[in-house]
């Protein structure tokens, strides 16, 4: 999905002043190394910035920096409440980042499915989990309209 074009217009005058804006995530990881060959070699980020305490990485055009801790944060059982990843409006970009993933070789925490099959917010989604134990959903609406709209269905990930 491409990042939305903000356009700012001053009072009276008609020069207009384009702005992209990124979305920026901060996250632990607690292997570097592992961090970069699961984001640069096995996602495909683009590797931005690097200390010895951190990673800048570009996800589809927005900012990722992985910040080494000496303990990851305790693991989830499941899903829920924390993830992270993309909502593609291309199903065929969708499938081929779930291909590279598994011609790569990255940890599927779950595998591709549909979810709520015939409703208006069915969609495909997977699940994979980094080294770290992050877990990144990635997506693809059939009815884009449910990316943000279907406000009549109250349906919100799965049930516990």
């Amino acid at each position: 999905m491409k990042s939305r074009l903000v356009v700012h217009q001053s009072k009276g005058s008609s020069d207009q002043q384009v702005s992209k804006i990124l979305f920026h995530l901060a996250f632990p990881v607690t292997d570097l190394e592992a961090t970069k060959k699961f984001y640069v070699d096995g996602l495909g980020c683009e590797q931005g910035r690097a200390s010895e305490s951190a990673v800048t990485l570009g996800l589809a055009g927005h900012q990722l920096v992985a910040h080494l801790v000496k303990e990851s944060p305790a693991n989830q059982k499941g899903i829920y409440p924390r993830h992270f990843g993309l909502v593609f409006t291309d199903e065929k970009a969708w499938r081929a980042l779930a291909d590279r993933a598994k011609g790569r070789g990255l940890k599927f925490y779950q595998q591709p499915r549909v979810r709520y099959p015939g409703t208006r917010i069915e969609h495909r989604t997977f699940f994979l989990e980094d080294p770290s134990g992050n877990l990144l959903e990635f997506k693809h609406y059939t009815h884009e309209s449910a990316i943000f709209g279907e406000k009549e269905v109250a349906q919100i990930g799965d049930p516990e």
